[in-house]
């Protein structure tokens, strides 16, 4: 693992996402190295030549974050790397952020794969408005393993378990959903009772990681291989449209909160609109 300390002029960056008005980021890169991780295009921007997961950089920054810019605002922990990741331990970059924004009263989401957030319920039960999420896309420890080198998933559901006793808002981000993989109905079930809401997104497949996972289908799967030939290469939709009706149906019918983000590129390009009208 490559690790540098670099400098920032600010943490806060405009957030390009559907649901954030702002972004922080305290490190670029990310040692849990997801094989279908989206943010490894950030590697280009970098100047690194490691293959992602395999390099850190700490950001470290002197300015206080514009609690005046967020107010009322909705800010995300983090878009492009796991603020929890673990260098966290040693760094304590988010654990400073977040004593900042306990004198704010923006709206926190906070986006994790690690059980190292229960290190700072001290902190989130002080601020104003907070939401934690924690990804678990299955229940198959195997599966996990070849995907991530996070917490394990009794780790993350036993930190969503941990939050929600200690009155902290509760998000299972069902993500990225692997078709004819992930069983949403086994892992709502499995926590419904610590878990105030689930959010949902499918796999997008796209630039160096699109090869690597449908090779690895076509090895751990091979009986799913067509199917991912019909989404990602032939770009059919109707496997996505089916489930995303399920889901639906299965959380209304059960009075489970819930929020479909399948069509997340639709959402960002909605609010990109929004914005060049509102200018």
């Amino acid at each position: 693992m490559v690790i540098k300390e670099i400098e920032t002029d600010d943490y806060l960056t405009k957030s390009k996402l559907p649901a954030s008005d702002y972004v922080i980021n305290p490190y670029v890169g990310c040692p849990h190295g997801c094989k279908y991780c989206y943010a490894s295009f950030m590697k280009r921007f970098t100047g690194h030549t490691e293959n992602w997961g395999e390099f850190v950089d700490v950001k470290k920054c002197t300015k206080p974050i514009d609690l005046k810019k967020i107010s009322k605002k909705t800010v995300f922990l983090s878009s492009v790397t796991d603020c929890y990741n673990p260098l966290e331990e040693k760094y304590c970059i988010t654990r400073g952020i977040l004593r900042e924004l306990i004198k704010s009263d923006c709206h926190l989401d906070i986006s994790t794969k690690s059980k190292l957030i229960l290190r700072d319920i001290d902190l989130l039960k002080e601020m104003h408005d907070v939401t934690v999420s924690l990804s678990i896309n299955t229940l198959d420890e195997e599966f996990r393993e070849d995907m991530d080198n996070a917490s394990t998933i009794e780790e993350r559901l036993n930190t969503l378990k941990t939050l929600h006793e200690n009155g902290i808002k509760t998000v299972l981000f069902m993500s990225p959903i692997f078709p004819y993989i992930t069983d949403f109905k086994a892992i709502i079930e499995k926590s419904r009772e610590y878990v105030d809401e689930y959010w949902f997104e499918n796999l997008n497949l796209r630039g160096d990681y699109k090869t690597y996972i449908l090779n690895y289908i076509k090895e751990k799967y091979p009986q799913y291989y067509n199917e991912y030939t019909d989404i990602y290469i032939k770009g059919k939709k109707d496997y996505w449209i089916k489930l995303a009706n399920e889901i639906n149906d299965y959380c209304d019918k059960n009075m489970i909160k819930y929020s479909n983000f399948f069509y997340h590129d639709e959402l960002v390009r909605n609010k990109k609109s929004s914005v060049d009208i509102n200018i």
